[in-house]
Formats: structure tokens, C-alpha cells, sequence
């Protein structure tokens, strides 16, 4: 079986936190919306059963497909809540930062000395790989140059961010030209904002906070909004029939056997398995 090309080896997988954005915005949204965490109602908290990550980054794609629709929802659903289409993005904002501090704070020490380590590594590696480009003009020189600069303030981070947005601004240009894999850039990527947002927790960490609930409830929030505002298109674009494509389900169905098979026979109950969107 041939390899594939460098620019078709898919991203790692988001076993942990994704990077939606950069680390700041989410930490800002987060200031924002708290206070609607404490006031989602307790019945509405359930487990969550999809991939976390997968779904915030499925809505954060989703929202300026839904933006296009904002007027026309606020103009033929006069009644209909807009804040959610209006908050939708710091919703997913919100929800990623509080997940990526729940993970950081559930996790041991060991796990957060190998997330910087790792972090570490990747960093030193990418940044000699930048440099290499950027001397036969491949890569802004000024701004490898930067970064470098940067590495001095232990700017882990927005190290690893700035490598991962400059690798993925030339990778049309510079595949054929480096040992970087694209995997590594994508997880560059997800380090530097999980990197970040994991020594703000430290930081600003306190004893009493209970992650998970805050986890659950931001999950909830953005959830109940993206819902609204799927509910909201459905109605819209019925005449279109556009409006799974505008903002897609955070949730597909896979058949648990086929259409007339008797369930003795298949082995398993007919009932439908629900599984996280792959965005």
C-alpha cells in the first residue's frame, strides 16, 4: 500500500484537548459566559457520551455558515432566542477552555510533566526545521526570527502556536521540502493552546473548583444554543433543504442491524448507536 502524501496524514487524534483557537480568545470567552454556567439548570447536565473536542470544533466551523442566517432569523423568528446564534462562538469557546482545564486539572503530575516535555520536544524540532526553510527564503525569516526571540521569555504556548500557523500558511509550498510531517504541525497545533490554557489553571487553580460540573455545564450551554439555533435554520431553509449542511448534528446514527433482519439473528438489539460528528 503506498504511503500517503505528507499532506494527507490526518491530524492526531483529540484524545485530550483540541485547539480551536488561540488560547487567549477562549480564556476571554470563558471570563464572558461563567456567569451563565452557575444558572444552567441541573436536569439539562447529563454524560457526555461524544467526543468533546470533536463537537467544539464542529460548531466553531459551523458558526459563520450560521452567521450568514442571523438577519434572516431575527427578521421571520421574531420570538426566537438570538443570543444563541449571537453567542454560539464563545459557547465552543467556552466549553474548550473548560474542558481543557478540567483535563489539565484531573490529570496527575506525571501527565503534565509529559505534556510540557512532549511539548518541549516538539517545539526544539520545529523551530530548527523553521529556520532551515527560513534560510533559503521558504519561510518569513522575520518571523522564525521572532519565535525564536520569543523562546527565550519560556513562552512554551505561543511558541508552538506561532510554528503550527507558520508551517500551515507554506505547507503548499515547503511539503516536498522538510522532514516535518504534517501530523506534527497539527499537533503543534493542539500543544500550544492546551500548553497555555494548562498553566493559566495552575496559575489561578483553587481547591474547591469543581471541574467537571464546569465542564458539564459549558457543554450543556453550548449544546442548548447550537440546538436553537439548528432548530431555527430547519425552519428557515425548509424550502432549501440546506440547513443539516449549514450546522450539521453533533450526532450520527449507525444502524445496529439491516432492515428486515431479525434481531435473534444479527446478535445485537435493533436499537441505533449515537457517536460523535467528525465535524
Amino acid at each position: 500500500m503506498p504511503r500517503p502524501k505528507k499532506q494527507d496524514t490526518p491530524a492526531s487524534s483529540s484524545n485530550g484537548a483540541a485547539a480551536p483557537s488561540a488560547a487567549n480568545a477562549a480564556a476571554e470567552a470563558f471570563a464572558r459566559i461563567e456567569p451563565e454556567l452557575a444558572a444552567v439548570p441541573a436536569e439539562t447536565l447529563a454524560p457526555i457520551t461524544i467526543d468533546f473536542a470533536a463537537a467544539v470544533n464542529s460548531v466553531l466551523a459551523a458558526v459563520p455558515r450560521v452567521l450568514e442566517h442571523r438577519d434572516a432569523i431575527a427578521e421571520h423568528l421574531p420570538k426566537h432566542p438570538i443570543d444563541a446564534v449571537d453567542k454560539l462562538e464563545s459557547y465552543a469557546q467556552t466549553a474548550w477552555y473548560a474542558h481543557v482545564v478540567h483535563t489539565y486539572s484531573s490529570g496527575s503530575p506525571e501527565s503534565a510533566k509529559a505534556l510540557l516535555e512532549e511539548a518541549t520536544r516538539l517545539r526544539d524540532d520545529l523551530l530548527i526545521a523553521a529556520e532551515a526553510l527560513a534560510h533559503r527564503a521558504l519561510l518569513d525569516s522575520d518571523a522564525v526570527a521572532r519565535i525564536r526571540k520569543a523562546s527565550a521569555t519560556g513562552d512554551l504556548g505561543g511558541e508552538l502556536t506561532g510554528l503550527a500557523a507558520l508551517f500551515k500558511a507554506g505547507w503548499s509550498r515547503i511539503s516536498g521540502k522538510t522532514a516535518v510531517e504534517k501530523h506534527e504541525i497539527d499537533r503543534a497545533a493542539e500543544l500550544g493552546p492546551a500548553v497555555l490554557v494548562a498553566s493559566a489553571a495552575k496559575k489561578h487553580k483553587t481547591t474547591d473548583t469543581n471541574t467537571e460540573d464546569q465542564r458539564a455545564r459549558a457543554f450543556a450551554l453550548l449544546v442548548g444554543a447550537y440546538d436553537s439555533c439548528r432548530q431555527a435554520l430547519a425552519y428557515l431553509r425548509w424550502k432549501e433543504g440546506d440547513a443539516e449542511i449549514i450546522a450539521p448534528s453533533l450526532f450520527k446514527k449507525r444502524p445496529g442491524r439491516k432492515p428486515g433482519k431479525k434481531e435473534e439473528e444479527s446478535g445485537e438489539p435493533a436499537a441505533e448507536v449515537t457517536e460523535a460528528a467528525e465535524g
